[in-house]
């Protein structure tokens, strides 16, 4: 078992999700993989998390099953204190729709559809209207109130990832997760989705947990949790550039 955060097991104080003793292997037989092999770990609510390892660490894999998207082969998977592994398939669509927030590597925008009627869709879907001030909040921190009116074809590919961001955070989710969200975008486009997501935790308690192969961009995390073999072999708080290349460098030899 690999165990990082407070009293994982019995509910971190703080914590915005938690993973008790998560296992998920793919395949079976001698084909079988332990993508995740009994990992605890809690992420604390109102911080920015970077979950960071080799290829086939494990890492997306952990990230998909604390997000709901994949189900454990074993283990319990906690948002707040509701417990993942216990939900109907309708009762965990209807979690990750009001209370989870997605940022991924390709941006996953409705092409017919306005970069405000984007920012809305999850809402829009559920139902519900975004509360006007929030979306003002939202739209003027990533800086597209003069590109509402546009369709992704008409915005640059760091605007296209800002409209997914606002979209993840619109609803006001407990927490958000991103895989790679700054793969596909340029150092400049790059840089402006990470200081959007670091003002989304400083400025308005988000809580964000971000795959990443990208030291740079760990760095803008409070915290990061290395994995190796599909176990936590590590973590940092406070994190620079260089101190992460440093440990990605003992992790790869």
């Amino acid at each position: 078992m690999t165990t990082t955060g407070t009293d994982v097991a019995g509910g971190a104080v703080g914590a915005a999700a938690r993973a008790v003793e998560l296992t998920k292997v793919f395949g079976e037989g001698d084909a079988a993989v332990r993508a995740l092999d009994g990992i605890s770990v809690a992420f604390e609510g109102g911080r920015f998390t970077a979950i960071m390892g080799p290829s086939g660490s494990g890492k997306s894999t952990l990230l998909h099953c604390m997000a709901g998207l994949d189900s454990p082969t074993d283990g319990k998977v906690f948002i707040g204190d509701v417990d993942l592994t216990s939900l109907s398939e309708r009762q965990l669509t209807l979690l990750r729709r009001e209370k989870v927030g997605f940022v991924f590597q390709t941006f996953n925008l409705v092409t017919t559809l306005t970069a405000a009627e984007n920012i809305t869709l999850p809402l829009d879907i559920a139902g519900d209207k975004p509360d006007p001030g929030w979306f003002d909040q939202v739209v003027d921190s990533v800086r597209l109130r003069d590109r509402l009116k546009h369709r992704p074809s008409e915005l640059s590919g760091g605007q296209q990832q800002r409209v997914a961001g606002a979209r993840a955070l619109v609803s006001r989710p407990e927490i958000v997760f991103a895989d790679e969200p700054t793969g596909n975008l340029d150092s400049r486009s790059g840089a402006e989705l990470l200081g959007f997501l670091r003002s989304a935790v400083d400025d308005h308690g988000q809580t964000i947990v971000m795959v990443t192969h990208d030291a740079r961009a760990a760095s803008y995390a409070d915290r990061v949790v290395f994995l190796d073999d599909g176990r936590i072999v590590d973590e940092m708080i406070e994190p620079t550039t260089e101190r992460v290349l440093d440990e990605l460098k003992k992790l790869e030899t």
